[in-house]
C-alpha cells in the first residue's frame, strides 16, 4: 500500500482512491506566454514520478492537466506584441508540450485550455452568488473569504476576520489573504479579449478556472490535486474554498506539493537566477534526461539546488547508469528481491532517491540474477529510458562518416579518425564514443 503525504493533513496517509483501482488525478499546468523554465518542470516531474508510480503498484490513471491561457500576464503579453490571444498562447503552449516530450514526461490523458471552460466558470460563478459566497463590484465579482468558515486550510492559516480589502491582479501578495476575483469585468485593456456572462461581460479569475476544468473532467470529488509548494498559500487555498462553497461537500481527497528548485539555497527567478530552460541548457550540451536524473536524486518534497556542476554530474551519472545496464547480459529473468526493495521504496511517500540507490544497488551486486529486466521494470517509474537504444537523428551522410570513423577507430588509425570527426563537425554535427559505438547529435 502506498502512502502519500497529504499537504490538507500534513502528514503520511495510506493512499485509497475513491473507485477502487482508479486515480482521479489533476495538475495545474503552464501559464502559457513565456518559455516554461526548469523551476516549473520540476513540478511537473512530481505529477509524472507520482503517475508512474501508481501505475507501477496497478492503479489505472485519469489525468487532466489544465493549460492557463487567459490571464493578466498573456494579456500585457499580446497588448505588448501586438498578436491574438490565441497566437501568443497555441505559440509557446505548443513549446511546453515539446519540453515536456523531451523529458520523457508521459502526457496526461487530458489537456484543458482555461479558454474551453468559460461557461462552466460562469456557472460556478452564478451558484456563489446565489449561496452568498460571492458579491458584485464596479470592477468584477469576488469571493468573500469572510463568509467561508475554514478558509485557509490547506495552508494552516488562522481564522480570517471580516474585510473589505481585495485583490483583480493575479499577482497575490502571499502573507495576506484577501477576497480574489472570480471575474474580472471588462477594460480597456482588455481589448477583444471578453466573454458575455448574465451578470456582465469580462473574463474569469485565474483561481476559478483550475476549479471548474478540474470538475468538468474528473467530477466534484476526485482523489488527487498536484503542484508546487508556492500554489499552497493562495491558488490552492482559494480553489478549495470556491469549490466547497459551491458543492457544499468536500473538493479533493489528497493535495500534494512539489518543493521549490533553487539556486544557491534561493527559489529559482529572474533576481536570484537558474531560470534556465530545456532550450539552454541543451544549448550549453546537456541532455534534457540529465535534468530528469537530478530531480530523481532528491525527494519532492525537499528543496533542490541547482547548478550546472550539479546538472553536469547528473548527466554523467546517467551515461554511467545506463553504460552498467547495456552491460548487462538480459537472461530473462526478474529479481524479486531488488523489486520488492524498489516498491517498499516508492510506497514510502515516493521516495525516489531512495528507489534510484536500489537499481544502482542491483548492478553493483556481481550475485545479482535479472538485472537487465529488473532495471528495465524499475525504469517503468524511473523513466530514463536505461534500456532503451539510442536514436541517431542525422542526414544519411552524417551516419556514413560516422560508421567510416568507427572502422578507423577498430583499425587504430587515428589521424583517419580525427579527420573524419573534424569532417562531421564542419556539417554541424558532433559525435561521442560510448559502449554502444557513437552517438551523433546537432550542433
Amino acid at each position: 500500500m502506498i502512502k502519500l503525504y497529504n499537504t490538507l493533513t500534513r502528514k503520511k496517509e495510506i493512499f485509497k482512491p475513491i473507485k477502487k483501482n482508479v486515480v482521479g488525478m489533476y495538475s495545474c499546468g503552464p501559464t502559457v506566454y513565456d518559455f516554461a523554465h526548469i523551476g516549473n518542470f520540476r513540478t511537473n516531474l512530481l505529477n509524472d514520478f507520482l503517475k508512474r508510480s501508481l501505475a507501477f503498484l496497478g492503479f489505472k490513471i485519469n489525468h487532466l492537466m489544465n493549460i492557463t491561457d487567459v490571464d493578466d500576464k498573456i494579456i500585457k503579453r499580446v497588448n505588448s506584441e501586438g498578436i491574438s490571444l490565441k497566437e501568443l498562447t497555441r505559440k509557446y503552449e505548443k513549446i511546453f508540450l515539446e519540453d515536456l516530450e523531451s523529458l520523457n514526461v508521459i502526457k496526461a490523458n487530458k489537456i484543458l485550455r482555461a479558454t474551453e471552460s468559460i461557461p462552466e466558470m460562469v456557472k460556478i460563478i452564478k451558484k456563489l452568488l446565489e449561496k452568498g459566497f460571492a458579491y458584485k463590484t464596479s470592477d468584477g465579482i469576488y469571493f468573500s473569504i469572510s463568509k467561508c468558515k475554514d478558509y485557509g486550510k490547506l495552508a494552516g492559516l488562522k481564522k480570517i476576520e471580516a474585510t473589505k480589502s481585495r485583490i483583480i491582479s493575479d499577482e497575490y501578495d502571499k502573507s495576506n489573504p484577501r477576497d480574489f476575483a472570480l471575474w474580472k469585468f471588462h477594460t480597456e485593456e482588455d481589448k477583444e479579449v471578453f466573454w458575455d456572462a448574465a451578470f456582465g461581460k469580462g473574463r474569469p479569475g485565474w483561481h476559478i478556472e483550475c476549479s471548474a476544468m478540474s470538475m468538468k473532467i474528473l467530477g466534484k470529488h476526485f482523489d488527487i490535486h498536484t503542484g508546487g509548494q508556492d500554489h499552497i498559500q493562495i491558488h490552492h487555498t482559494n480553489e478549495i474554498a470556491q469549490s466547497e462553497a459551491s458543492m457544499g461537500k468536500k473538493f479533493v481527497n489528497y493535495w500534494m506539493h512539489g518543493a521549490f528548485l533553487t539556486f544557491h539555497g534561493e527559489k529559482v527567478s529572474k533576481s536570484k537566477g537558474g531560470l534556465y530552460t530545456i532550450f539552454d541548457l541543451e544549448e550549453r550540451g546537456f541532455q534534457p534526461l540529465s535534468f530528469r536524473y537530478l530531480c530523481l536524486s532528491s525527494h519532492y518534497r525537499k528543496p533542490l539546488d541547482f547548478s550546472l556542476e550539479n546538472l553536469r554530474a547528473a548527466q554523467n551519472a546517467l551515461e554511467r547508469l545506463k553504460n552498467k545496464i547495456c552491460s548487462c547480459e538480459d537472461d530473462g529473468k526478474i529479481n524479486k528481491k531488488y523489486l520488492s526493495e524498489f516498491e517498499k521504496a516508492i510506497n514510502d511517500d515516493l521516495n525516489i532517491p531512495q528507489a534510484l540507490q536500489i537499481v544502482w544497488n542491483l548492478l553493483r551486486d556481481e550475485n545479482a540474477e535479472g538485472k537487465f529486466q529488473t532495471a528495465k521494470k524499475m525504469d517503468s517509474v524511473l523513466g530514463l529510458g536505461l534500456t532503451e537504444k539510442e536514436k541517431v537523428s542525422a542526414p544519411e551522410k552524417i551516419i556514413k562518416l560516422a560508421e567510416e570513423r568507427q572502422k578507423a577507430r577498430e583499425e587504430k588509425n587515428w589521424k583517419k579518425s580525427d579527420d573524419i570527426r573534424n569532417k562531421i563537425s564542419n556539417l554541424g554535427y558532433s559525435i561521442e564514443d560510448n559502449e554502444k559505438g557513437f552517438l551523433l547529435k546537432k550542433k
